[in-house]
């Protein structure tokens, strides 16, 4: 049975009033989850295109979008995605005898279940109209890039454009080898150009930091970001050509104004795929950092883009962090402005809001010399007269944040969240003041929080409570303390250590020596 034609999200379906765009979608592994969480956001600023391109890994959000999926779905099929089913193995003969070695497993549980979870149907994609869908694979006879439009894609595409040398084995069609294109290019940006595009639309996913990292693995990663960054850095100066010329009249693939690129990346690599499979980082965490680092663009985004230089590629290597999960409960009322009144309107209600939190230190030392000690968090609400399990993607955290009263530091945590169209913002603060040793555990498990209409602190508050942590949550939290970016056991332990030592020491300051030194003034002064 044929699909009906449908127009896939962010399709500009032929309007000539727009500006002629195209989402260029590179590989990355599994760490495809990032890109999904950029397009939210993408589409969130109702960004329209003419063009979507994706190679190797890219091409499964891709497929994703031509399959009529809209991008809250895409994001939720990503979270849910069970990484022991993205493994298959080949016959034994392929391990056993290094000769027969042929790649490292089979594409069978992409077929059997990983493209059926992500909801990629073939027909749909070859149905699909509004736009042009283009997808890379690499035509082994040739040694050269192949573009594979969405009207002629099949699965036996799909995959080949997924099986980099070595992971996956080649897939044979019509007589000819096909791989992934990744060691080739792993961004078409001139296809786009000569289709039309001015404006382009990059999600970039490869690492390109200057430390050679040792290993097995890292050194076979590395090959293909020295390949995907050269050949994307050959495209960069192309265009930049292009665009000279076009500046002294000439008209290249119909352009009479300059092409302007526009570039979401992470400012560190992301953790490679390994990271998913062990459970060190989740494809919900990738969903949220593509997110939050496609918000920061716009944040800071020129109508000119980006320059085509080398440059805009670069990253820095990431530092060890640290990650906990903290839950708090407690009384809650829409019918109360006060912390302390919404508890016992909550109380007597029998409402209750329970704030899930995942707290994340990116870089452990400059979280330490910072003076408001910073993080990000992230999580999920429940407050029934509202909704279960809402999603909160942005977040501020701090631990002992100083204020403008030196007896007075606060833990702030603060989480912005939508449900049901409307923007809503939780903003919470632990109040730990100077004082007796015996304030310390209500003082540090109590959050005072009022909940704002609206994307910060600013929106009329509409709603307030009083969270706690129990000593059966603070057992939780503990065992939820994850080490991010560390090689190896000792530089775990030294970050822990890092982390518990600065804590001790606040809380030592708080309720100890200040106690101690107010009690030798008033001492004096008698």
């Amino acid at each position: 049975m044929t699909a009906q034609a449908h127009i896939p999200q962010g399709a500009a379906a032929n309007d000539s009033r727009l500006p002629k765009r195209a989402l260029i979608l590179p590989g990355g592994g599994m760490r495809l989850s990032y890109a999904a969480g950029a397009l939210a956001e993408i589409f969130a600023h109702d960004l329209k295109f003419q063009h979507m391109d994706g190679t190797s890994g890219g091409s499964l959000n891709l497929a994703m979008l031509f399959s009529g999926l809209k991008i809250d779905d895409i994001c939720e099929r990503w979270r849910t995605l069970k990484m022991r089913d993205t493994i298959s193995f080949l016959p034994f003969g392929n391990y056993l005898w290094p000769p027969n070695f042929v790649a490292a497993g089979s594409a069978k549980a992409f077929r059997d279940k990983v493209y059926p979870h992500l909801g990629i149907d073939f027909e749909k994609i070859r149905a699909a109209e509004g736009l042009q869908g283009t997808f890379n694979v690499c035509n082994f006879g040739k040694k050269m890039n192949q573009v594979i439009r969405h009207q002629d894609m099949t699965e036996d595409y799909l995959v080949a454009g997924m099986s980099l040398p070595g992971t996956l084995p080649p897939v044979t069609i019509k007589d000819t080898v096909y791989l992934d294109s990744g060691f080739i290019q792993d961004a078409n940006l001139l296809e786009a150009v000569k289709r039309g595009a001015n404006e382009l639309w990059l999600v970039w996913i490869m690492g390109n930091i200057p430390d050679y990292r040792s290993g097995p693995l890292n050194a076979y990663v590395q090959m293909l970001e020295m390949s995907a960054n050269g050949a994307l850095i050959k495209e960069l100066q192309h265009i930049k050509d292009i665009n000279a010329r076009i500046a002294n009249g000439e008209h290249l693939y119909g352009h009479e104004q300059p092409i302007t690129l526009h570039l979401i990346k992470p400012a560190h690599p992301l953790p490679l795929d390994s990271a998913l499979y062990t459970g060190a980082i989740s494809h919900a965490d990738l969903i949220e950092m593509g997110r939050s680092d496609a918000r920061a663009y716009f944040n800071r985004m020129k109508p000119e883009g980006v320059p085509f230089e080398p440059y805009i590629l670069k990253m820095t290597a990431q530092t060890t962090g640290l990650q906990f999960k903290e839950t708090m409960t407690g009384g809650f009322s829409l019918d109360a402005s006060d912390p302390r009144d919404g508890k016992t309107k909550g109380r007597q209600a029998g409402t209750q809001l329970a704030m899930h939190a995942t707290v994340s230190i990116d870089d452990m030392d400059a979280f330490i010399k910072d003076a408001e000690h910073p993080g990000r968090l992230t999580g999920t609400i429940d407050f029934a007269p509202l909704g279960m399990g809402m999603v909160a993607d942005t977040g501020v955290f701090n631990l002992f944040k100083p204020t403008d009263d030196p007896k007075l530091t606060l833990m702030v945590y603060e989480l912005g969240f939508e449900h049901q169209g409307q923007a809503y913002y939780l903003a919470g603060r632990k109040e730990v003041r100077d004082g007796s040793v015996f304030k310390l555990w209500p003082e540090t498990t109590t959050l005072y929080t009022q909940l704002h209409k609206g994307t910060d602190k600013s929106g009329s508050v509409i709603g307030a409570g009083v969270l706690t942590l129990g000593p059966v949550d603070l057992m939780k939290l503990v065992s939820t303390v994850t080490v991010t970016h560390a090689d190896g056991f000792p530089k775990k332990v030294k970050t822990v250590g890092a982390f518990g030592g600065f804590f001790l020491r606040e809380l030592w300051s708080t309720y100890v020596t200040h106690v101690h030194k107010s009690g030798e003034s008033t001492q004096s002064q008698s």
